[in-house]
């Protein structure tokens, strides 16, 4: 049995990129812990598990049922009821790192911006411990910088992350869907709602790249391309075909929720050492 941590914000992470890994490693046996800024159990993004206000789009943007029925088992857990705090957490007292993404400001940017949550990520990193980062979870590692090189921990690593097509097609879908609030999947905005300092999840990871082309995509001449690149086929426990993920030795990315499933499989064969 390995031990993972999983820091999350007080609130507005993505269900799906929780509850999906959560229960791929504890039905394999291992154990999960949370960590979160006052120990307090986190929230997930509502509007993700409810669809509330996302009209005629919302069965494309929100999480789907298996995502759901995975969150509704998680929070009934002990160890999501029960998190540490970020500066509790000990890379010593773990076996593996996982960091999930979630795009709305209100919770995330503490995270995204933590000394705290970037510290143990370089631990991690540097101890060439398994870790997994998916979606905006990815630049967490990109901001963790490791003190002996000065670089991101991610410098002379291959990844993917968000990527800008993904990234794009969802806003213009939250326009859509939340007339109201345009700028809802827009991470980084201005007390006005307004976009401020933005830099795509794919820009700013791929700048703490060693080489451009360390980030990865899709192949367009892959298998099922379209499909996987679509952004409208999510993976599930039966069917891995939509997902892309990337393993560079123990470290394991994935773009969005819709590749959960796979990502969390991979993370658990590297914390298994296959």
């Amino acid at each position: 049995m390995a031990k993972v941590l999983i820091p999350l914000p007080a609130r507005d992470f993505d269900p799906t990129e929780v509850a999906v890994p959560w229960r791929v490693l504890t039905r394999r046996g291992h154990a999960v812990s949370f960590a979160t800024p006052d120990g307090a159990a986190a929230a997930a993004d509502d509007i993700m598990l409810t669809g509330r206000g996302l009209l005629l789009v919302g069965g494309l943007l929100r999480a789907n049922g298996e995502a759901r029925g995975a969150y509704a088992e998680l929070v009934r857990s002990g160890a999501f009821q029960t998190p540490l705090t970020w500066d509790a957490a000990r890379a010593a007292d773990f076996d593996g790192l996982i960091l999930p993404g979630g795009h709305r400001a209100r919770g995330m940017r503490a995270y995204l911006e933590s000394p705290v949550v970037q510290r143990l990520a370089v631990t991690f990193m540097t101890a060439g411990k398994p870790v997994g980062a998916i979606c905006h979870g990815v630049l967490v590692l990109a901001r963790s910088v490791d003190p002996a090189t000065g670089r991101s921990v991610l410098h002379g690593r291959k990844t993917t992350a968000l990527t800008w097509a993904l990234e794009r097609s969802a806003a213009g879908l939250g326009r859509i869907a939340r007339f109201w609030d345009p700028f809802y999947y827009r991470t980084y905005r201005d007390e006005a709602g307004q976009p401020a300092g933005f830099m795509s999840v794919q820009a700013e990871v791929t700048r703490a790249l060693a080489d451009p082309s360390d980030f990865l995509d899709v192949p367009p001449d892959a298998p099922g391309a379209r499909r996987k690149s679509s952004g409208l086929a999510r993976d599930s426990e039966a069917d891995a075909s939509p997902a892309f993920v990337v393993r560079d030795g123990a470290y394991v990315s994935a773009r969005w929720p819709g590749d959960a499933h796979r990502f969390a499989v991979e993370f658990a064969a590297a914390l298994e050492g296959g």
